[in-house]
């Protein structure tokens, strides 16, 4: 509990309150107090026996003392200078106003908690439930879990300025990851469209980007209408921005509905694919192309393997292309006029793509 927001309760009741008034907590030690050459002060060991009574005041040399937090285990008491009856009326009051505000306080902090728990898989499915309903957690509403990662050193205004964007803390939870990431879950409309989850992607990498950080990457999960998915979201929203990494490298949003026949390739066991690699190229290795074949290759599939369009993008002859494609045939085997071997092809080379790059698995 931060001392902090008792203090600055017991700042605003100065005013209206003339006496010395301040939090102790169970060691006895003044934590806020009116007078701040107070905190810090430890009182007289006696004192710490009114954490056992916690229903009533009491009065103890010269000050009206009233515990408050959980009943069973009251961590905190307020004081009042003086004992008549003012002063009871006034320690009932400021239990009150700390009572609520810690309450606010500790369950904004474990409902964070929570949901970092959940979304790193921390926490027992069986708990999940027991946790939210302690909580007052809503569980079976729609989610999705925004993954935002910035190349730069995250400091405290990235934090807030996603957290700013977002601020209803009932229905929306801000969570620090690591030292680069920081995960959103967002409470949507159950049948929310993926282009709408991008949208909102898009404002946070513009508020993120424009000002402030020069590289921002957005992972979209799947949006999920059980708490316990909320795991599952997080490691799609991981993943999108592991296979956008090998196989997008240009996009800043990148969905893991939208990752197609990539994030297909992203589960296969390396060894699998290096055995695919070497069954479709027999005849020679992806590795002879160069790259501005390669380049011609990008474009025919561009062009939806239509020899004309493609030779007119790439201001070459028809016959030139023609040939190109012939000699690509002599080397692989595969002729990419065919739509089969194109297939193959342009699967060959996302496989060998995703091996180059020797990404993070999750």
């Amino acid at each position: 509990m931060s001392n902090r927001l008792f203090q600055g309760i017991v700042h605003q009741m100065t005013d209206s309150i003339d006496r010395t008034i301040g939090v102790i907590d169970e060691t006895g030690t003044v934590i806020s107090c009116s007078e701040l050459g107070r905190i810090g002060e430890v009182l007289s060991s006696s004192v710490t026996s009114i954490f056992g009574n916690s229903t009533e005041y009491v009065v103890y040399d010269g000050n009206t003392y009233r515990v408050f937090g959980t009943h069973i285990h009251p961590e905190y008491a307020v004081f009042v200078s003086g004992d008549d009856d003012l002063a009871v009326k006034y320690s009932a009051l400021l239990s009150v106003s700390m009572s609520t505000i810690k309450q606010y306080y500790d369950e904004k902090y474990d409902r964070c908690n929570f949901i970092k728990n959940v979304i790193l898989d921390n926490i027992l499915p069986g708990d999940i439930y027991l946790k939210s309903r302690e909580l007052r957690f809503s569980t079976d509403v729609a989610r999705a879990v925004f993954l935002v990662r910035i190349d730069d050193k995250i400091d405290v205004s990235a934090f807030d300025i996603i957290q700013g964007l977002f601020p209803d803390r009932n229905k929306d939870f801000v969570v620090n990851v690591n030292e680069s990431d920081i995960a959103l879950i967002k409470e949507v409309s159950a049948n929310i469209e993926t282009k709408d989850l991008e949208k909102l992607a898009h404002s946070i990498a513009d508020s993120l980007g424009s000002d402030f950080y020069s590289h921002v990457l957005v992972g979209i999960g799947t949006t999920v209408e059980s708490l316990k998915d909320l795991a599952r979201s997080f490691r799609e929203a991981q993943i999108a921005l592991e296979v956008g990494k090998v196989f997008d490298t240009e996009k800043t949003i990148v969905s893991y509905d939208n990752l197609g026949i990539a994030r297909l390739i992203y589960q296969l066991p390396t060894t699998l694919c290096d055995m695919f690699l070497k069954e479709v190229f027999k005849k020679g290795s992806i590795d002879s192309l160069d790259q501005e074949t390669l380049f011609t290759i990008q474009k025919f599939f561009e062009n939806n393997l239509n020899v004309s369009e493609t030779s007119r993008k790439l201001f070459v002859h028809r016959n030139t292309l023609v040939y190109r494609l012939e000699k690509i045939k002599k080397i692989t085997g595969l002729d990419l006029r065919e739509f089969d071997d194109a297939i193959i092809f342009k699967v060959a080379l996302m496989v060998k793509k995703y091996l180059d790059s020797n990404p993070v698995k999750y």
